[in-house]
This record gives C-alpha cells, sequence and structure tokens, in this order.
C-alpha cells in the first residue's frame, strides 16, 4: 500500500508542478533572461539525452556502433548536410559498425 501511496504523492507534485506554471505572469517569462535560459537548458538537455543513449547502456558505458554513428552525424552536421542525409550517414555508420563486428 505504500508504493501506491507514493506514486499518488509523486503524481499530485508533478500535476501541481505543472499547473503552479499557469500562474507566472506572462511579462515574467518574456524577458531577455528567462527566454535565454530556457534556450540554453533546451540544448543541454537534449545534448545530454543523446550522449546518454549514445554510450550508456544502463549503469555502465558502453561505446559501441551508436557512437560511431554519432560522429558520422556530427560530422554530417558539421558539413552542412540536409537532416535527412544527417539521419542516413548516422544509421550507415552504425549498420557498417555492426557489420564490422562493434556491438
Amino acid at each position: 500500500m505504500t508504493v501506491l501511496l507514493w506514486i499518488v504523492a509523486a503524481s499530485t507534485l508533478a500535476y501541481l508542478t505543472k499547473l503552479s506554471g499557469y500562474l507566472v505572469p506572462h511579462r515574467l517569462l518574456e524577458t531577455p533572461a528567462v527566454v535565454r535560459i530556457s534556450a540554453c537548458m533546451t540544448v543541454g538537455l537534449l545534448s545530454s539525452l543523446v550522449v546518454l543513449n549514445t554510450v550508456a547502456d544502463g549503469q555502465q558505458l558502453t561505446p559501441d556502433a551508436r557512437f560511431l554513428a554519432l560522429g558520422a552525424a556530427a560530422l554530417a552536421l558539421l558539413l552542412r548536410a540536409p537532416f535527412i542525409v544527417v539521419v542516413l550517414v548516422g544509421a550507415l555508420a552504425a549498420a557498417l559498425g555492426r557489420l564490422g563486428g562493434l556491438p
């Protein structure tokens, strides 16, 4: 029963946190500092998700074919390739890495 209580408490807290966002005045959200910080946080969170999904497997770091795919996709981005080309280059690099014996 205590696990159910913790789930309900966490869900309620998450809902109240989201609901409190509507109480913040609109003029405060449009200040240059808030806009700049929120843009930086978005980039930071997205890049950390990409890195963790690339080199982590549970609690261990395991660089494998995904790491090769990330490097190839980053190179394609540096060369200003269109997004679909970046995705295809990454997929091809991962496939070739796995074909070459990488896990």
